[in-house]
C-alpha cells in the first residue's frame, strides 16, 4: 500500500498526463477536420494544399524513408536537449554565484538570442559539415537561452528566509548554493527545460535546410523542389508528432524527477 499523500501525488501524475494526452488527440483531430474543410471549401489545388487523405497515402507509402530520417532529427534534437540543457544550467549557476561570471556570461546569453538564427546556420555548417555535428549545435544555440534564462531567475528568487538560515549553518558559499539554491530552482530549471523542448525542432530542421544528407528538414527541402507537396506535408506531420513525443516525454520525466512544484503544495493542503 502507498501511503495517502504517495498515492495522491501518484494519481496526479497519472491524471494530469493523460488528460493532456486526450488534449492533445482531441486538438490535432479537430485541425485535421479543419484542414480537410479548407480544401474542400477552397477547391485548392494539391500541389498548394494536399488533403489529409493524400498526405496520409503518400506517408503510408514511403513509411521507412520517413522514419528513418525522423531518428536523424530525433538524435540531433536529443543531443541538443543534453548539450543545452547542460550548458545553460552551467551558465545559470556560474551567473548567479560570480559577480566576474556574470559580467562576461550576460552578453552571451543576450547576443544567442540577438544573432538571427539563419545567420548562424550556414557559418556552422561551414565549420562543422554537413554531418550532424552542426545540427546539433544549431539545437543548442536555441535551447541555451530558455534554460539559462529561466534556472537563472530561479536561483535569483529563492527564498530570502532559507538563505539566512542557511548563512546562520554555514558561510560557504558554494554549500549554500548547492543545498539551498539549486534544489529551489528546480522547478525554473524544468520551466525552462520545457520550454526548451518545444524549440528544438527548430534548430535541427533549420540546420538540416542549410545543408544535410538526412533528416526530416532534408525530406521537405527536397520534397518542395521535387513538387511533392503531399510527401513535404508527410514530412512535416511526422516532424509535428516528434515534437510532441518528445516534449511529452521530458514533461513526465521531469514530473517524476521533481515531484515537488507549487502546485502540488497547494493540492496538498486543499486535501
Amino acid at each position: 500500500m502507498l501511503p495517502p499523500t504517495t498515492h495522491a501525488r501518484t494519481q496526479r501524475w497519472r491524471g494530469p498526463g493523460l488528460r493532456n494526452v486526450g488534449r492533445a488527440i482531441v486538438t490535432i483531430g479537430g485541425l485535421i477536420l479543419l484542414w480537410q474543410a479548407v480544401v474542400w471549401a477552397t477547391g485548392v489545388a494539391p500541389y498548394i494544399l494536399p488533403a489529409p487523405r493524400v498526405v496520409a497515402v503518400a506517408w503510408l507509402g514511403r513509411p521507412d524513408y520517413l522514419l528513418t530520417n525522423a531518428a536523424v532529427t530525433a538524435a540531433e534534437m536529443l543531443l541538443g536537449l543534453l548539450f543545452g540543457g547542460a550548458l545553460g544550467a552551467a551558465s545559470a549557476i556560474l551567473i548567479a554565484s560570480l559577480a566576474p561570471a556574470r559580467r562576461w556570461l550576460m552578453p552571451v546569453l543576450v547576443v544567442s538570442q540577438a544573432v538571427p538564427v539563419f545567420a548562424l546556420a550556414p557559418v556552422l555548417v561551414l565549420w562543422m559539415g554537413y554531418g550532424m555535428a552542426s545540427k546539433v549545435a544549431m539545437a543548442t544555440l536555441i535551447i541555451y537561452f530558455p534554460v539559462a534564462a529561466a534556472f537563472l531567475d530561479g536561483l535569483r528568487r529563492t527564498e530570502p528566509g532559507w538563505l539566512d538560515l542557511a548563512q546562520v549553518m554555514t558561510q560557504n558559499r558554494w554549500a549554500i548554493i548547492r543545498t539551498v539554491r539549486i534544489p529551489a530552482a528546480l522547478p525554473a530549471l524544468a520551466s525552462g527545460l520545457r520550454v526548451a523542448t518545444a524549440v528544438a525542432p527548430i534548430g535541427a530542421v533549420i540546420g538540416e535546410w542549410v545543408g544535410s544528407g538526412a533528416g526530416l528538414g532534408f525530406v521537405m527541402l527536397h520534397a518542395n523542389g521535387r513538387a511533392q507537396t503531399d510527401l513535404m506535408f508527410a514530412a512535416l506531420a511526422t516532424l509535428s508528432a516528434l515534437a510532441l513525443i518528445t516534449y511529452f516525454a521530458v514533461d513526465w520525466g521531469l514530473r517524476r524527477a521533481l515531484p515537488w512544484q507549487p502546485e502540488t503544495v497547494l493540492d496538498e493542503t486543499r486535501s
